[in-house]
């Protein structure tokens, strides 16, 4: 009985060895980073107050009736604000327009929307959206990408991929071609943003003009240091996710793999661990307490050392995805303007090479 045990034991070490072979990532932990010099502000104290919320919406509740009151709870996360955009509902691809007053169609934004691939839809992150559409004076499509349990990940992943593909070529009044794209998602939805920056680089495909992913999630393997360093700072993730640390990670990649049927090192589900070469510019903000932190770290140094243009800018002691409390928290009216900013950075350097032809 002891050599059967045994063997199966060897059997499960060799085959977890086989398939979540990972590379070391460690290196990337060197890279230097900066932290805004500032202190939370007391407004900061109310978003706190609305995280705590959010963590009752499902108190004595497990299962699907907690996943539903957690959806519930994050739909309303907008309500109440006095958003001056035109929120138009699309069919196919499923999604939703945000159009701010005089916003030029033919710009246009993809926002993903986070919720750990199972919470979330454009109604919860109109906040977001709606600031985006108002900055870029774009057309902002928030995708409306089906969701676990119902739904496996990778339909989340091809609505994604689809809704980039239509958004090229048509707007929320015709068929014209945009003259500007930018992608954009938070947590889950930095994770699928970032992800399809590379499936439409390998697809050949006209690629973004630039990115912004809000404390992106870009490995699945739960590797980086902060995953675990940072549950005790985290109000929003850190009481969902912390037990996690509890469980020896090779458990996790296999559950993983049962309830995504896709490798936790598969780039599709870790952006991080694909190639980052030739990639849009990007940028990527995060807070230094929260627990993906190294995780945009990680995929900012990657991107860097293989010569893409990522940009990492984190606040102080933000919670996760602060940037959809706007505009009652100040940190998040900065973190608009620093995307007003790079958006402009980013159309500069488009027209210097058109002006150098003409």
């Amino acid at each position: 009985m002891f050599w059967i045990i045994a063997a199966v034991v060897l059997f499960i070490i060799a085959l977890t060895l086989l398939l979540f072979r990972t590379e070391d990532l460690s290196h990337l932990d060197e890279a230097e980073y900066s932290v805004r010099e500032a202190t939370p502000s007391e407004e900061n104290l109310k978003v706190l107050e609305r995280i705590r919320e959010m963590g009752k919406a499902g108190k004595g509740l497990r299962g699907k009736a907690r996943l539903m009151a957690m959806r519930k709870h994050m739909d309303g996360l907008s309500d109440g604000l006095d958003l001056q955009s035109e929120f138009r509902h699309c069919d196919s691809p499923n999604g939703e327009w945000v159009i701010a007053p005089g916003a030029d169609t033919r710009r246009r934004i993809l926002y993903i929307h986070g919720g750990a691939w199972a919470a979330g839809s454009p109604r919860s992150h109109r906040a977001i959206t709606d600031r985006l559409s108002h900055i870029a004076s774009a057309a902002v499509f928030a995708v409306d990408y089906r969701l676990m349990p119902e739904h496996r990940f990778m339909d989340g992943v091809r609505d994604c991929r689809k809704a980039y593909t239509w958004l090229t070529a048509n707007g929320p009044d015709s068929t014209i071609e945009a003259t500007f794209i930018l992608v954009a998602g938070d947590s889950a939805g930095g994770s699928h943003a970032l992800g399809l920056l590379a499936w439409i680089r390998e697809s050949g495909l006209r690629q973004a003009d630039g990115a912004v992913a809000f404390s992106p999630s870009t490995d699945l393997t739960l590797t980086a240091p902060s995953n675990r360093s940072n549950i005790a700072t985290d109000p929003m993730l850190g009481p969902m996710f912390g037990g996690l640390s509890k469980i020896p990670r090779p458990v996790i990649w296999w559950a993983t793999l049962a309830a995504f049927r896709i490798s936790p090192t598969s780039p599709v589900a870790s952006p991080l661990r694909g190639s980052l070469v030739n990639l849009p510019p990007t940028l990527i903000q995060a807070s230094d307490s929260e627990m993906l932190l190294d995780n945009a770290r990680r995929y900012a140094a990657k991107a860097k050392a293989e010569g893409s243009r990522v940009e990492l800018h984190t606040w102080p002691g933000m919670v996760h995805v602060w940037q959809i409390f706007t505009p009652i928290l100040p940190e998040a009216e900065e973190a608009f303007a620093d995307i007003e900013g790079f958006i402009r950075e980013i159309e500069a350097g488009k027209r210097q090479p058109e002006e150098a032809q003409t």
